[in-house]
């Protein structure tokens, strides 16, 4: 797991070297374990290792003698790398290692620009080839759990890096926020797309390749599915148990210490009884479990509900207790680490999370990311599903995703904005459009097919992404392994929204109080903490200032001031939701534009 860079330019200059350490300080907390840049005429490639597979080999970047002109970055882990180093070393092929990302030159050099179809895991590889014409193959994994972020400037450079402050640190950069972010995020609560919040940044698919060569436009496609077939395929009718199970016990196995974050839902609490089992199963001392908790316990809290969990898998527990008044540094700090505005409080609850596990001495943490959007959770599917009276199924599931109502949004904006959105057309049109183009009319199916390309990553797989590598810890997750995916796809559409799959899967495993709860709230309860009194009050009311909203020239300052007001009258999760979103959308205006400053890069 590691932080990767780098560059391909027609110009025959080498990249500034005091340029490239600056890149590499932006995203240096993400890999802590090692440092290196190689660079020559018109190109660059680097990496920040966060040492997980054979820590004491792998260096990167990866260079094998025997092919000289490859050179390969690479962020992630590669599950099938022992298979394929069997394969490869069969067609003549030496690694001086084990480490996963190894053989990677080998692959590419087998394979072409098509290599990254024969990988399985999650990953983000940069892929140089000097032999002939200079080219740079870039690919992601196909749900996009490990990020790459791109800019080509005027002058043909082209600039990449696993997170956007980093990519602002290359001089031909600019942070210029889009015209349509503010809308973006009360639409959606974050930028979902592969077009980021910034100008001219852009942001690799899911499942996608890329293909540069010097002085050219980037060419981008998305991999036709299909290989590798993982060994943890379903068979015919098979329950979720049994796939998850075989998951769980692959991504459970590191050269470094594991652990389980617990929060007291269902899908994570699969997991943590999962890795519980397969623990006893070999001999292993039982795992260490983690839950952050709310000090006050606000109603909903999901604290109790861990702790069962925890005892009936017989864990070692570990229960966090996160201070309110911490809150608004806390936003600050995931701000900056995402590099995209996110209207979601689950943020915060990540990133203190992550730094309790890096603060007990672990490096990897399993977690149920991505069980709802699979497998049928989320109220949004509900409402696009088919009622009696009719309607317009995909604005309702635009309705239910948005931080703010479409009524309340154009409320806010002034008459300038709305002008400018109803001749561009707003972030809600464009997931509409998307959702009625699905060919043969499914509606659960065009839901289904945008959640897990585009909502997935853009929101839970980036926190887990950004937040936990914040602080050095990677984060693994069995339900986006290819096998659990497929068992979703394979699903009858009925079966989706009703969670039955995973009701099943924990019957017996888990304590009823658990196994039969429907999906709760997000854990931290804003309209209690925009509230008088409240720790957010402040952070957000100096936020959205008239002063400061008047600048932009987006919102009404005298409504958002009315908002405000009858939030502290009458104080509600809508409200609170939406005012968060403002509030968020200014304070990453803010810092996103003050990354062409030298910062302070400390987690």
């Amino acid at each position: 797991m590691c932080r990767i860079f780098g560059s391909l330019s027609d110009a025959p200059v080498r990249p500034d070297p005091a340029e490239l350490a600056a890149v590499s300080a932006r995203q240096r907390h993400g890999g802590p374990d090692e440092h290196r840049v190689l660079c020559g005429p018109g190109w660059s490639l680097g990496c920040d290792r966060l040492a997980v597979t054979d820590p004491r080999g792998g260096s990167q970047p990866y260079r094998l003698a025997h092919l000289p002109g490859i050179t390969a970055v690479f962020n992630g882990e590669i599950c099938n790398h022992t298979a394929l180093r069997r394969e490869l070393a069969a067609r003549g092929h030496r690694f001086p290692d084990l480490c996963d990302g190894t053989l990677l030159p080998a692959l590419y050099a087998e394979y072409g620009p098509d290599f990254a179809r024969r990988l399985d895991g999650m990953f983000a590889v940069a892929v140089l080839d000097l032999r002939a014409a200079p080219r740079l193959v870039l690919a992601v994994d196909p749900l996009g759990i490990k990020p790459l972020h791109y800019h080509q400037g005027p002058d043909g450079t082209f600039r990449f890096a696993s997170e956007i402050p980093a990519l602002l640190a290359f001089d031909g950069v600019r942070a210029v926020p889009r015209e349509d972010s503010l809308d973006t995020v009360l639409c959606l609560r974050t930028p979902v797309s592969a077009r980021t919040a910034l100008e001219g940044i852009g942001l690799l698919p899911p499942g996608a390749t890329a293909l540069v060569r010097p002085g050219r436009a980037p060419v981008v496609r998305r991999r036709p599915a299909g290989l590798p077939s993982p060994e943890g395929a379903p068979a015919a009718g098979e329950g979720l148990r049994e796939p998850l199970r075989r998951e769980v016990r692959s991504l459970a196995r590191a050269d470094v210490p594991v652990c389980v974050l617990t929060s007291g839902g269902l899908a994570s609490g699969l997991v943590t009884a999962l890795a519980a089992e397969e623990a006893r199963a070999a001999g292993a001392p039982a795992p260490h479990t983690f839950h952050l908790a709310l000090r006050g316990r606000p109603p909903g809290a999901e604290d109790a509900r861990a702790r069962q969990v925890a005892r009936r898998a017989r864990t070692v527990h570990h229960e966090a207790v996160l201070d309110p008044a911490e809150l608004p540094s806390l936003l600050t700090r995931t701000t900056r680490h995402l590099g995209q505005p996110d209207a979601d409080p689950a943020a915060l609850v990540a990133y203190a999370l992550f730094r309790t596990v890096r603060q007990a001495g672990y490096t990897v943490a399993l977690t149920g990311d991505g069980a709802d959007e699979l497998f049928g959770a989320p109220a949004r599917l509900h409402a696009a599903a088919p009622a009696p009276s009719g309607g317009d199924w995909a604005a309702s599931y635009t309705d239910a995703l948005a931080a703010a109502p479409r009524m309340l949004r154009s409320w806010l904006y002034t008459s300038d904005y709305r002008a400018h959105l109803a001749a561009e057309g707003s972030a809600a049109d464009r997931v509409e459009r998307e959702l009625r183009s699905c060919p043969d009319g499914d509606r659960l199916a065009a839901v289904t097919a945008f959640e897990t390309r585009w909502r997935l990553p853009a929101g839970p797989l980036r926190r887990a992404d950004h937040l936990g590598m914040a602080w050095a810890v990677e984060a693994r997750m069995p339900f986006c392994r290819p096998a659990l995916a497929a068992h979703a796809r394979a699903l009858a559409p009925a079966a989706v929204p009703g969670r039955r799959a995973l009701y099943g899967a924990g019957r017996g495993l888990l304590p009823e109080a658990v196994a039969r709860r429907p999906r709760q709230p997000p854990a931290l309860p804003l309209a209690a903490l925009i509230a008088p009194g409240g720790p957010l009050l402040e952070p957000v009311r100096e936020l959205l200032s008239p002063q400061r909203l008047s600048r932009a020239g987006r919102l009404r300052p005298e409504r958002v001031r009315a908002l405000l007001a009858r939030q502290l009258e009458r104080p509600s999760e809508g409200d609170a939701l939406a005012l968060w979103a403002l509030a968020a959308h200014e304070l990453w205006t803010e810092v996103v534009r003050g990354m062409r400053v030298p910062v302070d890069h400390a987690a």
